[in-house]
């Protein structure tokens, strides 16, 4: 800026060097016109006192009688200078030639070509030794005959710049004193404002902190969002951009206008509220949580931070999975220790017999449902979820059984990871919505052109209206449904897995809820 010093102080230089070039323009200007207004007005007069001098009979005899004209002429030069107040007033021959003039050395001289000689009177500024600029009028003297036999001069000095500025009307100094001293103290005002506005601090520290602010943001590991009031993206660092899928330019665009499914809009304008909100993002698991923003009192925005915590779905997906399996083996050792029990009081009492047709009751039992699950379903980790489900079904009282119409095929290693996935979760959210001891859960599992279908029915409650939806999209969250079924990561999961491979979910009542799934036999991309 030229100059080193607080912010404060460099704007307060700066205001004041603009006042003092304002002030210094005015002057010019008011100068300017000072100049324009002397010489309209003292063109003028003047002009009148040259064509009194003119106009008289003892100047045009005198300019004629070249013996006479050295001491005739002077008297009324003289005379009309002292009455009209001006500075000199000049007569010439015909040829231009000074006759008389209050500067001796000017006598003898040539005046200043002009239109008076030609018979024209004019008024114009000429510079002379004498006096400097001054505003001279020219009338030409004609004699009776009519010819131009002489010109007569009436000159008035240029007021100086200091002279118009002390002389102006309205006291210009006094005006431009005030407006200096309105003008120093707005300088003041304003730069203790912005001091104020700056928190004291300086341009340098400031640039620092943006610096800081945008390495800070870059640095994070989570993702960060900034709303205003109206939930438009004010900032947003590069993981939140990666996150969420976002365009470099969605600065400035609310969160209504992206191409976000209802649960993240939800999430990101707070229409959704609590911590650790969980949402599908690209085949992504998020965690998010938002903090509104206040200043003096008022809510100005909002700062929403977002984990990616798709690696801890999945261990805990996994895990869920270990423990289902180890609640499988843990109930099918139950339901082998209750018949190991029987067959042993059956032995003590003595009743043989009984005990071979109790063994070949429960071994037709189980091979009966394990050959009619490998019988329908080719998929051998499929066929071991079914087989292993039975039991936890059977220690909670419940009866699983397959549709007649069931019947899948080999599958390629990833679709059967993922239906077995899609299947044990809802098997598992069929068995928690009903009650222990009683119900029935049926499983229909078809392989058509290009996709698989699944569906799970139980003979429950089923699932509110108001939550067919709710289910799916918040099933991150540990909400109940109305009915009990706790609806957990297992459906969110599901209809992750449908909708990456190009199919979907949904849930109605029939007598109990029924869980429809439809996955394509190829993914078809990320769930947005």
């Amino acid at each position: 800026m030229g100059f080193r010093g607080s912010l404060a102080r460099q704007l307060f230089g700066l205001q004041l060097l603009i006042v003092l070039a304002l002030l210094g323009a005015v002057a010019a200007v008011t100068i300017a016109q000072s100049h324009a207004t002397f010489r309209d007005t003292e063109g003028g007069r003047l002009l009148s006192v040259a064509e009194d001098v003119a106009a008289t009979a003892g100047v045009r005899t005198g300019v004629e009688d070249e013996v006479r004209r050295s001491w005739l002429l002077p008297p009324f030069a003289e005379s009309a200078r002292a009455l009209s107040g001006a500075d000199f007033v000049i007569i010439t021959d015909a040829t231009g030639t000074v006759l008389t003039s209050p500067d001796p050395a000017q006598i003898g001289e040539k005046l200043a070509d002009s239109t008076a000689l030609s018979g024209r009177s004019w008024v114009g500024v000429l510079d002379y030794a004498s006096v400097g600029d001054a505003v001279v009028a020219h009338v030409p003297v004609i004699s009776d005959a009519g010819r131009v036999v002489g010109v007569v001069a009436a000159g008035r000095a240029r007021p100086s710049t200091w002279e118009t500025i002390t002389s102006s009307p309205g006291d210009l100094l006094v005006y431009l004193g005030i407006a200096a001293a309105i003008g120093l103290g707005g300088s003041l005002v304003v730069s203790w404002w912005i001091k104020r506005q700056t928190l004291g601090l300086e341009p340098r520290e400031i640039t620092g902190l943006v610096e800081h602010r945008e390495a800070m943001l870059r640095g994070v590991k989570e993702g960060v969002l900034g709303l205003d009031q109206q939930n438009r993206i004010t900032l947003v660092n590069d993981q939140a951009l990666r996150l969420l899928d976002l365009a470099r330019d969605c600065v400035g665009r609310q969160v209504d206008s992206l191409e976000l499914n209802e649960r993240l809009r939800d999430v990101l304008a707070g229409r959704t509220s609590g911590q650790d909100e969980i949402a599908l993002r690209s085949g992504r698991v998020l965690t998010m949580n938002r903090m509104p923003i206040s200043s003096h009192g008022q809510q100005i925005g909002a700062v929403i931070t977002m984990r990616d915590r798709t690696e801890l779905a999945a261990l805990r997906h996994e895990l869920d999975v270990h423990r289902q399996t180890a609640d499988t083996l843990r109930a099918q050792a139950h339901e082998f220790t209750n018949q190991l029990h029987t067959i042993s009081g059956l032995i003590e009492l003595g009743e043989h017999d009984e005990v071979v047709r109790y063994v070949t009751r429960a071994s037709r039992a189980h091979e009966a449902w394990s050959a009619e699950v490998v019988a329908k379903v080719a998929d051998t980790a499929l066929a071991a979820l079914l087989i292993a489900k039975a039991s936890l079904a059977a220690e909670h009282g419940v009866g699983l059984r397959l549709s007649a119409d069931s019947h899948i095929g080999e599958l390629d290693d990833a679709l059967s990871a993922d239906l077995v996935t899609v299947v044990g979760n809802l098997v598992d959210n069929a068995l928690d919505a009903l009650p222990s001891g009683g119900g029935w859960v049926e499983v229909d599992l078809r392989q058509d052109e290009g996709e698989v279908l699944v569906r799970v029915r139980d003979s429950g409650p089923g699932v509110a209206p108001e939550l067919a939806e709710e289910v799916f999209r918040n099933g991150f969250t540990t909400k109940v449904a109305e009915h009990g079924g706790k609806r957990g990561i297992g459906l969110a999961l599901t209809r992750q897995i449908c909708v990456r491979r190009g199919g979907e979910v949904s849930v109605r009542n029939d007598g109990g809820a029924v869980f429809s799934a439809r996955l394509g036999l190829t993914a078809a991309g990320g769930s947005r």
